[in-house]
């Protein structure tokens, strides 16, 4: 049986661009659908139904309609809006940077439930508290267990032998941590300290706010960053723009200081 032309869906607004004088073409990722990329006629005129309710991070019902190329929105309802989290621009780094990442691991037509929640839940904590990061190292490592990637952080990647305490090594294209024993010739590898180990096991066993208060220094926090920030950018193949303005924005507040 063809699926309805006509359907509704919650999802997250990842990025938008204009289309004609009035028209916006907007992508989503929904609970159902995965990504899909649609048109909203008219969503630019300041009379439209539709102003304001599909702009990027916010979290809508939409009503939709299926097209040849693009789906068309008739309604869109505002579930949520995440108004803190676009009230600064470090929260809006922060938010862009989650739907480049939603939006490059997410494949159109295809739904998958839990990253669609994890990228509502990440929101969520980011704008119960935008200056905080570890919500962010949480999304990252989740991000590559929800699409498959999950690194190995228990056993060795290689040998498969159970890590013992040391300091070891990362290898992201090898999917996961090294012994000190083993040395692949194929291996992208970089140094892993025993605390990053330890604190990227509690962010595989704990809820997002349980992660998002977890203190750590500033040594630590810039080594998981580096850490996480790479894999992910290995796995979905090409530059994350949003990093680019997010170490701008971080210079000029360094500066400014």
């Amino acid at each position: 049986m063809a699926p309805p032309r006509t359907y509704r869906c919650d999802a997250l607004t990842l990025r938008s661009s204009p289309l004609g004088e009035s028209d916006l073409i907007v992508t989503v990722y929904s609970r159902e659908r995965g990504k899909v990329r649609a048109v909203a006629k008219g969503a630019r005129r300041s009379t439209s139904k539709l102003v304001g309710h599909l702009e990027p991070l916010t979290l809508v019902r939409l009503s939709m309609s299926q097209g040849r190329d693009l789906d068309v929105v008739s309604q869109a309802q505002v579930l949520e809006a995440f108004p803190r989290l676009k009230a600064n621009l470090d929260g809006i780094a922060k938010g862009v940077y989650v739907a480049e990442l939603i939006d490059g691991f997410g494949p159109e037509a295809s739904g998958n439930s839990p990253l669609f929640q994890l990228g509502v839940d990440v929101l969520g904590a980011l704008a119960a508290d935008p200056s905080q990061d570890m919500a962010l190292r949480y999304f990252e490592l989740h991000l590559l267990e929800v699409t498959g990637l999950l690194p190995e952080l228990y056993r060795c990647v290689e040998c498969r032998r159970e890590l013992e305490p040391n300091s070891h090594r990362f290898s992201p294209n090898l999917g996961g941590v090294l012994c000190a024993a083993c040395n692949p010739v194929d291996a992208h590898v970089r140094p892993l300290s025993l605390r990053a180990l330890k604190v990227l096991r509690m962010i595989h066993r704990s809820s997002i706010n349980e992660a998002a208060g977890f203190p750590v220094g500033e040594g630590l926090s810039n080594e998981l960053k580096s850490l996480l920030s790479t894999t992910v950018g290995y796995w979905v193949g090409k530059e994350i723009r949003s990093n680019s303005f997010w170490e701008k924005l971080h210079k000029e507040a360094t500066i400014d200081v």
